[in-house]
């Protein structure tokens, strides 16, 4: 399945699938302080005279600048150094174990996350994209591919998806401002 993103910044983005379907979208409002992205899952609408679907709030995540920042799923709150900890020299691995009580790992690279199982096989099962504006290669709109296998916990994905790619983004604007600066590669 793929979730096409209707923008690059996670934390306020619509996600559609294949046949242009809202299925998530997430909104995180400016205000000084702790900020909190929502995630909202489209449900079906029961009225049969209101063909338009419903945006439900599934979860969220408070950003926090000192200590740990919080993840809330389906009324479940986390802690994100507990839930979803950092690994590897850098940080840039997060592992957590998903309701079906399986182990994870994002890995975040320079540009893109990569979802696998944490195990011996570490078998790929989601992939981010960027925007491409097929110059080189062809049109591409930002996007996370994600195996079959992950359908019964899609929303776990899209919410540690969310986390992560924030995190990535922060990493990479860093690099920018470092370059920029003359203080870094």
């Amino acid at each position: 399945m793929r979730l096409t993103l209707s923008s690059e910044s996670v934390r306020n983005t619509v996600m559609t699938n294949e046949s242009g379907q809202v299925l998530y979208k997430t909104s995180t409002p400016f205000r000084l302080g702790v900020r909190t992205t929502t995630i909202y899952k489209v449900v079906p609408n029961t009225n049969p005279n209101d063909m338009q679907d419903c945006l439900d709030a599934i979860g969220e995540i408070e950003w926090h600048l000192f200590g740990t920042s919080i993840m809330r799923l389906h009324g479940e709150e986390m802690k994100t150094d507990r839930f979803i900890p950092r690994h590897g020299f850098t940080g840039r691995k997060r592992t957590f174990t998903g309701p079906d009580g399986r182990p994870y790992r994002w890995d975040m690279h320079s540009s893109v996350v990569v979802l696998s199982q944490d195990d011996a096989t570490r078998r790929e099962l989601a992939r981010s994209y960027r925007r491409c504006l097929g110059i080189l290669g062809p049109k591409r709109e930002p996007s996370l591919d994600m195996h079959p296998d992950l359908m019964p916990i899609v929303d776990t994905v899209v919410l540690t998806f969310v986390y992560v790619e924030k995190l990535r983004m922060d990493k990479e604007e860093q690099r920018k401002r470092a370059a920029a600066s003359g203080g870094g590669p």
